[in-house]
């Protein structure tokens, strides 16, 4: 991304930037499939949030599943900082994590779905960063929607933990928490990669197939 962060520790909530009480502005619809961005969504439909690194590419991995998704969004979760801005966040002075809303339909695509595309698409063990992008907004995390998910979660971790290690790699650094205030990015960084195909994108999966779905429940 444009910013990259060098220190990987997160501030203290005392010393965090104040942000401000009005959320930053940012795009209506989605870019790619025209949907509303911003709730109300339709009844029986289930919301997600992931960080997996750069948000860019991260956001494509989901709305790239089909129709099932109805909608994604990129924003900023889990830090001190209230409506913050991009560059804020990259200063390393919020501690939030860069993240993707998920919403999707569960009789369509179900939860466990969506956390192998999680799990392969970046690499879990890195800690404060991911690739060359250094920093805390970088970090790994599933931020949950009620006790099932949280169990769900737990367990594909676990799960893909195991497959880690078989192949020699180290142990997943994955936070999993319930899931914090949800602060949408600016209208450019919505469906960033759609608008600029040529785009950045430092994503890259371990090479490790997460196998949730092929007879391991989560």
């Amino acid at each position: 991304m444009l910013f990259m962060r060098k220190s990987a520790e997160m501030p203290r909530a005392a010393d965090a930037l104040p942000g401000r009480d009005e959320p930053i502005p940012t795009a209506k619809y989605h870019f790619v499939n025209g949907n509303p961005l911003k709730p109300p969504y339709p009844e029986g439909l289930e919301q997600a949030v992931f960080a997996l690194g750069c948000f860019w590419g991260a956001e494509r991995m989901f709305w790239e599943l089909g129709d099932a998704v109805h909608v994604t969004a990129v924003g900023y979760a889990g830090g001190f900082t209230p409506n913050p801005t991009y560059e804020e966040v990259c200063s390393g002075g919020t501690g939030h994590a860069e993240v993707v809303l998920v919403v999707f339909d569960p009789k369509r695509i179900s939860y466990a779905q969506l956390l192998k595309t999680f799990w392969e698409s970046h690499d879990p063990t890195q800690g404060m960063r991911q690739g060359n992008d250094v920093g805390t907004q970088y970090r790994s995390a599933i931020y949950t929607f009620g006790d099932a998910q949280a169990k769900a979660a737990a367990e594909s971790r676990a799960t893909f933990g195991k497959a880690l290690a078989a192949k020699g790699l180290g142990p997943i650094t994955t936070e999993i928490a319930p899931s914090p205030a949800f602060f949408f990015a600016e209208d450019y960084h919505q469906q960033y990669l759609a608008k600029n195909p040529n785009g950045y994108c430092g994503l890259a999966g371990t090479g490790v197939s997460c196998p949730i779905g092929v007879g391991v429940s989560a």
